[in-house]
């Protein structure tokens, strides 16, 4: 009797310890990045490129204030960016960091030498005090994200 509780617990130990390192490796696992994310193509045709010929983001302007806004106010800004490289930017999304925080852009690629803009819509009801807010745009240009950020000072009418 004392023998089989014996290799009793020493098979709820052995499996305990099993247990614990398949989490430690599926935890690894989870951190490793694959290959696709690293890999940005360099054009919107997936044909690569010679150096300096892909295409570059610039924004006039990465940031915009909106100053003081009347809570429950919607307001919104154009973000304009020029490719400076030398082919198509494609923009594949764009995403506000909250609900509050609408970006909307074209779908079709923006020629090298070309402008494009992102529209922001930002709804200020709920909100009060100092608000800052990003939006995360994910394109083929390298690095293939760019963030963009919006602040306003929320006023709350008195009742």
């Amino acid at each position: 009797m004392k023998t089989n509780s014996i290799v009793n617990l020493i098979m709820v130990a052995l499996l305990i310890i099993t247990a614990a390192c398949n989490q430690e490796a599926k935890k690894e696992s989870e951190t490793d990045i694959s290959t696709d994310v690293i890999n940005v193509p360099s054009t919107a045709s997936g044909v690569p490129v010679e150096a300096g010929s892909a295409p570059v983001i610039t924004f006039s302007e990465e940031k915009h204030d909106f100053g003081s806004v009347t809570q429950g106010e919607k307001v919104s800004y154009s973000f304009i960016f020029k490719n400076t490289g030398g082919s198509d930017i494609v923009i594949s999304s764009a995403q506000g960091s909250c609900g509050c925080t609408v970006p909307t852009y074209s779908k079709q690629p923006v020629k090298a030498g070309q402008e494009g803009k992102i529209d922001v819509v930002f709804d200020s009801e709920g909100k009060s005090g100092l608000v800052e807010k990003t939006i995360t745009l994910v394109t083929n240009c390298n690095p293939s994200t760019k963030t963009l950020t919006i602040s306003a000072s929320i006023i709350v009418p008195e009742k």
